[in-house]
């Protein structure tokens, strides 16, 4: 059983903290303050210290560096109601690994707890990691995706990559690539939606010495750069008309001739394309030509959306956690929880793939871990605010029910809670209000919960 020490001046908070880390199985010893703590610390073996940091005589701060000291130190979580920015970057760099701000929630206080005590957390799910690759998922679509992409890697065709912006469609043009007969050259990847027109033929082309105002050596172009090797062109969806007639007379030649030169080359160049947009409907409406888009079109390959393949979510997030770790020099980092992948699959990923990566970061950032699902919640919450997560139930509208806003109210706080197994913290923060609010709708409403 692991040992938390809890250090406050405050005996009420001490017995607070301590009960609720005994009721989810946690051993707890007190202290008042800082002598008292170093004494518990050399009579017992102490798993994690819970600190405040002003308290009368030394503090929290004198703690946590007396414990840095120590051979296998214990991971030490600061708390205080009077945190600045001066006190919060010092516990980092003297190396607290955590900072909780009072009043603190005491679900929030264990799911700390549980990550400081490291990789093994009760509810954490196991993940039977997948082969190292750069592209993860074993759903159906993502098989179907990796056999296109070996019938065509070898192949010296131009390749269409289709899907939602954040899927990985660069991912798949570096695939085809690496797995193809052009590996030995470059890959340049240019963002076409990114680049003004008048720029984008000056980045692809390139351009001689006095072709612009101060332009006192020749550039070479993207498609120079990637002589026999792959241009990778995303978002070509974007380009001007103008611009794809220029692309299109490239097509049919392979000549390059740069901005203000007289003279032109050839290159040897396999062009991919990506777009997030409807290509066929573009052409359809006459805003993508349509023999550019045959000449780009000799193959396409379509990348499906992350809601699409929900399965592939606690791959995804095993991968990504991994990759984070590394950039945080930790060896691991705890869980996920059932929980915190229960929201992920609840959430629709209007930014696919990279949404869910930037979602993971950041609950590890202010976590430490991933098992607090409320935590997964505000992350996505903060990153996504006008993204609402996937409802558990259809709302009663689409039977054209008529029902009364108190009735709408409760039957949707009821799904919610539902899908969180009866966690208030959990509902409250997709509901984006607060717990005590939540409370006074269930009594209001007169909703029924199951007990956790």
């Amino acid at each position: 059983m692991a040992t938390v020490l809890v250090v406050d001046d405050d005996a009420g908070i001490r017995e607070s903290a301590a009960m609720a880390l005994g009721k989810v199985g946690l051993k707890t010893v007190q202290a008042g303050d800082v002598p008292s703590a170093l004494q518990a610390l050399r009579a017992h073996r102490i798993d994690v210290v819970l600190s405040d940091i002003y308290m009368p005589g030394e503090t929290g701060l004198t703690l946590l560096q007396a414990i840095a000291e120590r051979k296998n130190p214990p991971r030490v979580i600061l708390m205080t109601a009077r945190g600045t920015i001066e006190t919060t970057a010092l516990a980092q760099r003297i190396g607290a690994f955590d900072y909780l701000a009072k009043p603190f929630d005491l679900n929030e206080l264990i799911a700390r707890v549980r990550a400081a005590l490291g990789d093994r957390v009760a509810d954490e799910v196991e993940i039977e990691a997948g082969p190292a690759s750069r592209i993860v998922g074993s759903h159906p679509s993502m098989i179907a995706m990796y056999k296109a992409i070996a019938r065509v890697a070898s192949l010296n065709v131009p390749v269409v990559i289709l899907g939602e912006s954040g899927s990985g469609k660069e991912l798949v043009a570096q695939s085809i690539h690496d797995l193809g007969n052009r590996v030995a050259g470059p890959f340049i990847a240019i963002n076409c939606g990114a680049i003004p027109d008048t720029l984008l033929e000056n980045e692809l082309f390139g351009s001689a010495r006095g072709a612009f105002t101060d332009s006192r050596q020749d550039r070479r172009g993207a498609l120079s750069r990637a002589d026999g090797g792959t241009l990778f062109l995303d978002e070509i969806g974007d380009i001007s008309p103008a611009f794809q007639v220029k692309l299109l007379r490239f097509l049919q030649d392979g000549v390059v001739t740069p901005l203000g030169a007289e003279k032109s080359h050839r290159v040897d160049v396999r062009l991919i394309a990506a777009t997030h947009r409807d290509i066929k409907r573009l052409v359809a409406e006459g805003k993508f030509r349509e023999d550019l888009y045959y000449r780009l079109a000799g193959y396409e390959i379509a990348v499906p959306p992350l809601r699409e393949r929900t399965s592939d979510i606690p791959l995804l997030v095993d991968h990504f956690k991994r990759k984070i770790a590394g950039e945080m020099k930790r060896e691991s980092i705890p869980g996920p929880s059932q929980a915190v992948l229960d929201v992920f699959a609840a959430h629709p990923w209007p930014g696919n793939v990279r949404e869910l990566e930037q979602v993971i970061r950041r609950t590890i950032i202010d976590s430490g871990a991933l098992v607090d699902a409320a935590a997964a919640a505000r992350s996505l919450r903060d990153i996504a605010p006008s993204a609402d997560p996937k409802p558990a139930a259809p709302p009663a509208e689409t039977n054209n029910e008529l029902i009364s806003l108190d009735e709408s109210e409760k039957r949707h706080i009821e799904s919610v809670l539902r899908a969180t197994g009866g966690n208030q913290t959990q509902a409250a923060y997709i509901l984006g209000i607060e717990r005590k609010t939540l409370a006074r709708k269930i009594k209001r409403l007169d909703i029924s919960i199951e007990p956790q």
